[in-house]
């Protein structure tokens, strides 16, 4: 067991992909103070917002592995596969979802003014736009490359 939190502790892979999910999700409290002008320690675990930890982290992960392993490496084309999976599915389905999200919400305001229904809402904020995507990942790449 010594052995397994030792590996772990000397993992630079893993240490440059965690480091940049870190510092995505205190990004995200720090945006949302300067858009909003409130903290919101919440950011620093939801899905969505600015800039994408997910991007942040699966670059940071290929980078990483890259430099490592080499960029001519099979772990490398796998890494950036699915970094590419992830970034495509943050920026797509899951900002669909969270469109779809707002609609649904709209209308259940609606509907709520008009009658006496009890007001759900249906988290928004689970997808990124393109932006956030692409500053995850230019966060990934910096401390990939930096760390």
């Amino acid at each position: 067991m010594q052995d397994f939190f030792h590996g772990i502790a000397n993992n630079h892979v893993f240490k440059v992909t965690f480091s940049a999910w870190i510092i995505a999700q205190i990004l995200k409290v720090i945006t949302t103070v300067f858009v909003h002008g409130k903290l919101d320690l919440m950011r620093s675990v939801g899905a969505g917002g600015m800039p994408s930890a997910h991007s942040a982290l699966v670059t940071a992960l290929a980078v990483s592995i890259g430099q490592d392993l080499g960029w001519d490496s099979p772990i490398f084309a796998m890494a950036l596969a699915f970094a590419a999976i992830v970034m495509y599915d943050a920026a797509g389905v899951r900002r669909a979802a969270g469109k779809q999200a707002e609609v649904i919400n709209q209308i259940i305001s609606d509907i709520y003014h008009g009658t006496q229904i009890s007001e759900e809402r249906l988290k928004e904020l689970i997808g990124h736009t393109p932006f956030e995507v692409l500053m995850g990942a230019l966060l990934g790449l910096l401390v990939g490359l930096f760390f």
